[in-house]
């Protein structure tokens, strides 16, 4: 066991070494309604407090788009109860303060909306098994309408797996959603035998049961918007390994969750275990994860909270260590939960933002769905704060869905989509954008794809050299007062000399062509760069400003 560990150390600061950043990864964070953990923190019961109800959901919403989040777990359905208005089951009392009641608006609306405005995804976190106290409003209301699918353990109430209808009812719960909303995801939580259940049949048995379940819910979301994500929170270790067992406390036979199946199958496209373990307990079931991926997702859950004095106090390099190991096993990470994040507990936060320094996309599903086409009539131009690019709309493939953009920029032509660094924007709704750039900076050039629902991106439309080079004319040459800066693309090979002139025309000085011209001996001023030609023919290269002292 000791050499064991000894990898894994060995790996951990391997992986400290590794930075490159990917172009696509799975970033997600749970954001829990229920008692108000996450949000909210104060109820919505007035049109005032509506209104700090959003934005305190904003302010957390912007906070992890700064960290870099692509995706959103955001509770829906809490105990048989929910945050949406439905026909199905009563209000939750987490917005209002009063269980049943309306808040006075749809949170899950407003989450949907602020998360696609920011360029993340939201998934609809539904917990499925679980429907709270006995005596809550969630039993209460299963039991009046469908008593023969609820069971009691103790004070607490649970859909029963083993009856048929629990497969049913749940699929037209997260049918409902899928159909009304804009959701990208459909996340499945406590999808399996409760610890406190007594199975009394034997455990393949009880995978059946929990497989009909989840395959139910699958096909009845797929079927309405087959590009909605299907994913599910497993127990973090999914089986005993031939080199470290669970201890008993596993997904495969302790509740009957075959999860891994799940993803082989198709009936889940996202797995996110809870991996809220560390050490042994950690990385050898993170390999398994991430052998085991098939052709779907899976991203490490992270028990962030441990790192609280009042949970497990670990340390911030315990968290540090199994995101790097996670990310050079090909695994995303998830995080639990959102406020121990947000609230930069022992800087989780700080480190958070240093690791994923750049945005990321989502992985795309597998689909035989073609890729969408590239944006047509892509023009970058100058404007007041940098650019502004704009592009002709790209149709979908599908009638109900529609198309958003990724836009690149880059200080070198033609621009790399396939590096990390250039992404400036993701799920980007509308077809143009407003890129801030000083023109003091060195010149920019851009590119844009389309990528549909599925996550499917199209080839980059970008403008030709020429075109880039014309671009970079109209924009302000770099000058720092005592050197001019001439990007390298203005320099054809037909330019040998450079002349400075004044506004007037005059020609004040001459140089060798060069990416370096000494302009020190100008007062303040705006200038023009030009190429001389023969018969007092010149080309235009571009204007400076020399602003000295400032």
């Amino acid at each position: 066991m000791k050499r064991t560990t000894f990898l894994y150390i060995l790996i951990a600061l391997f992986a400290l070494s590794c930075k490159a950043q990917p172009k696509h990864e799975l970033r997600a964070a749970w954001l829990t309604t229920v008692g108000g953990l996450d949000w909210p923190h104060n109820y919505a019961q007035s049109t005032k407090s509506i209104h700090r109800q959003q934005e305190e959901l904003c302010r957390t919403l912007d906070l992890l788009k700064e960290a870099h989040v692509n995706t959103v777990l955001f509770q829906t359905r809490i105990r048989g109860t929910v945050i949406y208005p439905s026909t199905q089951e009563p209000w939750d009392g987490c917005t209002s303060g009063n269980p049943g009641q309306n808040p006075g608006y749809d949170p899950l609306q407003f989450a949907i909306d602020e998360c696609h405005r920011r360029g993340m995804e939201l998934h609809a976190w539904v917990v499925t098994i679980p429907i709270g106290k006995w005596n809550g409003a969630g039993a209460r209301n299963l039991m009046r309408r469908n008593p023969h699918l609820v069971k009691r353990i103790g004070d607490e109430a649970y859909m029963n797996p083993e009856a048929a209808g629990t497969a049913d009812y749940l699929a037209d719960l997260c049918g409902d959603i899928t159909k009304r909303y804009d959701v990208d995801g459909i996340h499945l939580d406590y999808i399996r035998y409760p610890e406190t259940w007594k199975i009394n049949i034997n455990r393949q048995t009880g995978r059946t049961y929990i497989t009909r379940i989840a395959q139910a819910i699958s096909q009845r979301v797929k079927s309405i918007k087959p590009w909605v994500k299907m994913s599910c929170s497993p127990i973090g270790k999914y089986k005993d390994l031939d080199r470290q067992e669970s201890y008993g406390w596993n997904a495969y036979t302790r509740v009957c969750q075959d999860a891994q199946q799940w993803l082989r199958d198709g009936i889940m496209d996202q797995l996110y275990p809870m991996m809220y373990f560390d050490g042994k307990h950690f990385y050898p079931f993170a390999s398994d994860w991430s052998d085991n991926r098939y052709d779907g997702q899976t991203a490490a859950g992270l028990g962030i909270y441990m790192l609280s004095p009042k949970e497990r106090n670990w340390s911030l390099s315990a968290v540090e260590r199994q995101m790097n190991v996670a990310r050079q096993m090909g695994l995303g990470h998830a995080y639990f939960r959102t406020k121990f994040l947000t609230d930069n507990v022992k800087g989780i936060y700080d480190f958070v933002c240093r690791f994923d320094a750049t945005l990321a996309l989502t992985p795309a599903l597998k689909t035989s769905t073609p890729a969408p086409a590239a944006p047509q009539h892509f023009s970058a131009t100058p404007s007041p704060s940098g650019y502004r690019l704009s592009w002709a709309p790209v149709t979908s493939q599908h009638p109900n869905e529609y198309i958003v953009y990724t836009v690149y920029a880059s200080t070198h032509y033609p621009v790399n989509t396939n590096d990390a660094n250039n992404i400036v924007a993701i799920r980007w709704q509308d077809t143009t954008i407003e890129i801030k750039r000083q023109k003091t900076e060195a010149p920019l050039h851009f590119a844009v794809s389309a990528v549909d629902r599925y996550g499917q991106e199209s080839q980059p439309a970008q403008p030709n050299r020429t075109t880039a080079q014309q671009e970079a004319k109209t924009s302000l040459l770099d000058c720092d007062g005592t050197t001019l800066h001439v990007p390298t693309e203005l320099l054809t090979g037909e330019i040998t000399t450079i002349a400075i002139c004044s506004m007037q025309g005059q020609t004040l000085a001459t140089h060798p062509a060069d990416t370096a011209i000494p302009v020190g001996f100008l007062p303040d001023g705006v200038y023009e760069v030009v190429s001389p030609r023969q018969h007092d023919n010149q080309q235009h290269i571009g204007y400076f400003v020399i602003r000295k002292g400032k």
